[in-house]
């Protein structure tokens, strides 16, 4: 080998190495879904949406703002409320057998509620609905391709749960809202990944599923999207079986 194609060959081993070093690093599967019941009228739930905020810039967790109509009367109207996240909120104190419906509460992987401010609470409860588990047990993965988003669904191990509903769940990554009347009168706070809506999409019975819906659906009322498959017990959500997010978020 001449000394010209042996520069050259060094110079291309380089540039493939530094290719691969520039490539961003896989999207990490989720290990837990954290959902944050909230309310611009409680005067509790600031250092609650702050925390959020936290978990939803971690790779590893599905972070997710419910805001709820309930202190509205207050003196002040939630600009970002909406009924069906109050009834949610309902139907898992149902769902769990304990009636407990309140602001902050974070709800973790579907099964367990935590103040939704006491990060060490949150994270034992991330331990014990993920069963020394890395990653939550259902693989979900999206992809967008001229115009269509497709969901696919992969079961890689053993499943606690072979029935349940694939949702997708429009959020706007970031919104900060004035505060002018009630009890947070005079305070802006910024909520990050706020849904807008949830639309069910299908039902998954095991093995390998896939879905597809428009671009603009899975989006509509947010600038981003999380799909989530969950377990419904009794018409009322359960467990999450597995969870994937739009890039973004």
């Amino acid at each position: 080998m001449t000394g010209i194609m042996a520069s050259r060959l060094k110079l291309l081993l380089a540039a493939i190495g530094l290719a691969v070093l520039l490539q961003p690093a896989l999207a990490e599967p989720p290990r837990a879904v954290v959902e944050l019941f909230t309310s611009q009228g409680c005067s509790n739930c600031p250092p609650a949406d702050a925390l959020l905020v936290e978990y939803s810039r971690r790779p590893d967790i599905v972070a997710l703002s419910f805001p709820v109509n309930y202190w509205d009367y207050l003196g002040w109207k939630d600009t970002l409320a909406h009924a069906e996240f109050t009834n949610r909120q309902k139907d898992y104190a149902h769902a769990r057998s304990d009636r407990q419906v309140f602001t902050p509460q974070m709800i973790v992987n579907g099964k367990k509620s935590c103040i939704g401010s006491d990060r060490a609470q949150i994270e034992k409860a991330i331990q014990m609905t993920g069963k020394g588990r890395s990653t939550l047990p259902v693989d979900v993965a999206i992809a967008e391709q001229n115009g269509t988003v497709t969901v696919s669904i992969t079961e890689t191990g053993e499943v606690p749960h072979r029935n349940a509903e694939v949702w997708v769940l429009p959020v706007l990554r970031s919104q900060t809202v004035p505060i002018e009347r009630g009890e947070n009168k005079g305070r802006t706070v910024t909520y990050a990944n706020v849904v807008r809506g949830l639309k069910r999409i299908g039902e998954w019975h095991g093995g390998p599923a896939r879905f597809e819906l428009p671009a603009e659906t899975a989006r509509r009322g947010g600038d981003g999207f999380v799909v989530l498959l969950q377990v419904e017990e009794n018409d009322r959500p359960g467990m999450i079986l597995g969870a994937a997010k739009s890039p973004g978020l």
